[in-house]
């Protein structure tokens, strides 16, 4: 939830292809598995397109600084029509954007610098082929990953999660609205998020040049992209959610006005998604030793850890209703269930509506999740089918409090459901956590796929020294 884009190299998307560097996709595994065991593929995946550099086919950029070129970008179609998106080769991805190749997974960094400027996270997106993402249907199934969330500090979000993109990243759905997307999924167009974002440089082949404003962190247009999204990891060292966001809306929707359920225009349970979503925080459900740093948690973030997540069905079919998305973990060989809820007048440890509708009663929360569908629409877009997206990111607009501090600032931390973590409420600006921690990383391996029960497995991990990792305390108290 409120996911929004990292500041990068002042350039961003586009829709034409350039031709100055060869576009290169990393390697990363993916396992596929049954009762009979794992079978493994390699995969790849791709750099979305807002990170990447634009320009007029030659080497006057299309978009600077956060703002469009006038003379280049002067509307939506002449702008697609006018800009190409470059590609980058295999060093653009390690040295400018932080993207390596680990043993049977990937390593994003949060902080990449070169003479051109600073990069901060990354987005990617994996790969069927060189042109179409992979599209994985995840109803009456399990998704397993092992993650490293050691250098992960308050403030930052290693997000692993699904969304329903189109698999050719909109090139089709572009010229079907009478855009111009030329780039595809090769180059990572096409992202869209239950949050509607509104800083996507384009939609369906047209550019979010309407109502541009630049002087917002991060610059944003009138258009969102809004679509639905599965949140099966988002995390740093301190705090973790998984949630379902469905949405009221089939496939990418382009939305404006009160489509999109903009905050600022106060109309957020207005729009096409459900934006709060119904997150399983163990934290903000009451469970406070369950997951966190060291060997007082049952889960300890400084070691690797398997997440699993399984989408079950009524009658266990893949035809049925989704009716819960249950979780568990695998640490040191130990298989880990995941934490009851500990709050008066919830019970459970797994997404079901009936947990969904109970939290958001006990909370005071508006229940958007019921209201957009509950786990029947999300089951039917898992069913269409979704795009696995893998990101590190900082948060300008909310500084990650509304996943591991108290939020929203305005309600007293002791009402249940505002704390949702053990930060301090001032350690989340981008600023600080870009000084800091410019060595903060995230690892994710080991992804597979399968029926029920087939894919875990375990880790074992030594104890390392926790170094600023540890580090919660105040920001005036540091930020010398």
């Amino acid at each position: 939830m409120f996911r929004l884009l990292a500041t990068c190299l002042g350039a961003a998307s586009a829709q034409q292809v350039g031709t100055h560097v060869d576009e290169f996709h990393p390697e990363m595994a993916l396992w596929t598995c049954n009762s009979a065991g794992c079978d493994k593929e390699m995969k790849s995946v791709v750099l979305d397109a807002n990170w990447r550099w634009i320009h007029n086919g030659q080497y006057t950029n299309c978009y600077k600084d956060g703002d469009w070129d006038a003379t280049l970008c002067p509307d939506p179609a002449s702008c697609a029509a006018n800009c190409h998106v470059e590609g980058n080769s295999e060093e653009h991805y390690k040295k400018t954007y932080g993207i390596n190749t680990i043993d049977d997974g990937l390593r994003l960094d949060f902080v990449s610098t070169t003479k051109y400027g600073s990069n901060f996270g990354s987005r990617v997106y994996m790969l069927e082929s060189p042109n179409m993402y992979k599209v994985f249907k995840l109803k009456n199934r399990e998704f397993t990953l092992t993650v490293d969330m050691f250098y992960m500090p308050c403030g930052l979000n290693g997000a692993v999660y699904f969304v329903e993109m189109d698999a050719d990243g909109g090139m089709k759905n572009a010229e079907l609205s009478g855009g111009n997307n030329k780039a595809g999924a090769k180059y990572g167009t096409g992202y869209c998020d239950a949050q509607c974002p509104h800083d996507m440089k384009f939609m369906q082949g047209k550019a979010n040049v309407k109502g541009w404003n630049a002087s917002h962190n991060p610059p944003i247009g009138n258009w969102g992209a809004c679509c639905a999204e599965m949140d099966i990891w988002e995390a740093n060292s301190k705090a973790t959610a998984y949630t379902p966001h469905p949405c009221s809306i089939t496939g990418v929707h382009v939305c404006e006005g009160k489509d999109c359920g903009d905050n600022d225009k106060e109309e957020r349970y207005d729009g096409v998604c459900d934006k709060d979503g119904c997150d399983f925080n163990s934290w903000r459900l009451g469970v406070k030793d369950f997951y966190g740093r060291g060997r007082d948690y049952e889960l300890n973030s400084r070691k690797k850890m398997t997440v699993v997540t399984q989408f079950i069905t009524e009658g266990n079919r893949d035809d049925g209703d989704l009716i819960d998305i249950r979780r568990f973990y695998v640490q040191d060989g130990k298989v880990i269930p995941n934490s009851n809820v500990s709050l008066a007048g919830v019970a459970g440890n797994s997404v079901t509506d009936k947990v969904c509708a109970d939290m958001k009663s006990a909370f005071g929360d508006i229940d958007d999740f019921t209201r957009k569908g509950g786990l029947k629409a999300m089951g039917e877009a898992l069913d269409r089918g979704m795009v696995l997206v893998m990101s590190l990111w900082d948060d300008a607009e909310a500084n990650m409090l509304w996943l591991d501090s108290s939020y929203p600032l305005d309600k007293d931390p002791s009402i249940p459901g505002v704390n949702r973590g053990p930060c301090s409420t001032d350690t989340g600006k981008p600023e600080y956590l870009r000084e800091k921690y410019a060595d903060a990383r995230v690892k994710y391996s080991k992804i597979k796929i399968g029926t029920i029960g087939s894919t875990f497995s375990g880790q074992d991990e030594d104890d390392v020294d926790d170094g600023i990792w540890d580090d919660n305390r105040r920001l005036q108290e540091l930020h010398i």
